[in-house]
């Protein structure tokens, strides 16, 4: 699976510190290491949570570690470093500004852009992979606070290539925040948004509020569209990417097991599906792993994954003339085409 060349859309940074650079710094943070399974206690997600909240705040002794400009740039060159040993060509790496600076007040969320900017910048000329930043604006967070993110990434627009709402969707719908997505449509960002991924009833309608009133292009997750006819045809009609996450979607009950995954229904059904890693530092999975769960535990063929690959590349929201420095076949192609 290593030689198959991969597109990462959908991959949290913050939550993608490769495991020797936890163990270093966590006991400068105050964590205690030494008995056994206290790193997985504190850093690890490897068995299935109760429900995607729980999952979220698992994420909070990690975020502790968030603490100066230079762990932020080294986190950011290692996650480069780490996606290109996967066969990763093309990497978008999304981050909360709020997130990081929780508890950080020596942190502005300028000072976290550019140290993350800085890593990713001597990755690319070294491996020789495109790169580009997403921020994200958190849904438990009030729109006031969410409209001066926003303000703040439509500053930084040449180093942003769009914007996303993630963290838990369940009582958090989409529509209050379109606001804040009007002020990134006018400044030309791309948009993402995280919906239809908790097993929740009605969260598959999250994906038809996040297209029209969020003016998402595409939707992080978005599995449980399979559940409704109607959003199932929506998606595939407008040929909205869905960034799935498998072994995310199995760690917060969002799938039962990698067999009741619904990612083979929605290729069926015409849906473009991605391939994505979402949290490879908490989850202990990354995205060659991913590729390798497909293949052996669904028969996912060499052919089906590079075809999911080039789909990737072609609606990740990094330029054209960037990605196709990179990218070994010619973008304008159909998946279908490549081989």
């Amino acid at each position: 699976m290593k030689h198959i060349p991969k597109v990462e859309l959908h991959r949290h940074l913050e939550l993608s510190i490769r495991d020797s650079t936890m163990k270093e710094l966590a006991p400068k943070f105050g964590f205690d290491l030494s008995k056994e399974g206290a790193f997985d206690h504190h850093f690890k997600i490897k068995e299935p949570m109760n429900d995607l909240g729980a999952v979220l705040h698992k994420f909070l002794d990690t975020q502790k570690l968030l603490a100066t400009e230079e762990i932020l740039e080294r986190i950011s060159y290692e996650a480069c470093e780490d996606a290109h040993n996967e066969g990763i060509k093309i990497l978008e790496l999304r981050y909360a500004p709020t997130f990081v600076a929780l508890d950080h007040p020596e942190l502005s969320f300028q000072s976290i852009h550019d140290a993350f900017v800085r890593g990713a910048e001597k990755a690319e000329k070294e491996f020789n992979m495109a790169v580009g930043f997403i921020g994200i604006l958190q849904r438990i967070l009030p729109v006031e606070d969410n409209l001066k993110v926003m303000d703040f990434m439509v500053e930084n627009k040449n180093s942003f290539i769009g914007v996303d709402l993630a963290d838990n969707e369940v009582g958090f719908d989409p529509g209050p925040f379109a606001p804040c997505f009007e002020k990134a449509k006018a400044a030309g960002l791309k948009v993402t948004i995280h919906a239809g991924e908790a097993l929740q009833e009605g969260s598959e309608k999250n994906i038809l509020d996040s297209v029209s009133k969020l003016h998402a292009e595409r939707i992080g997750h978005g599995i449980q569209c399979y559940r409704d006819p109607e959003v199932l045809k929506f998606v595939v009609d407008n040929k909205i990417p869905l960034e799935v996450c498998p072994t995310s979607n199995l760690l917060t009950n969002a799938a039962a097991s990698i067999e009741e995954h619904p990612i083979q229904k929605l290729l069926d059904a015409g849906v473009w599906v991605t391939l994505n890693a979402d949290d490879p530092g908490i989850f202990d999975q990354n995205l060659l792993e991913e590729y390798e769960l497909l293949h052996d535990k669904l028969g996912f063929s060499e052919k089906t994954l590079l075809e999911c690959s080039h789909r990737a590349a072609q609606v990740s929201f990094i330029s054209e003339e960037k990605k196709q420095k990179v990218w070994p076949y010619d973008l304008k192609k159909q998946a279908s085409e490549i081989h």
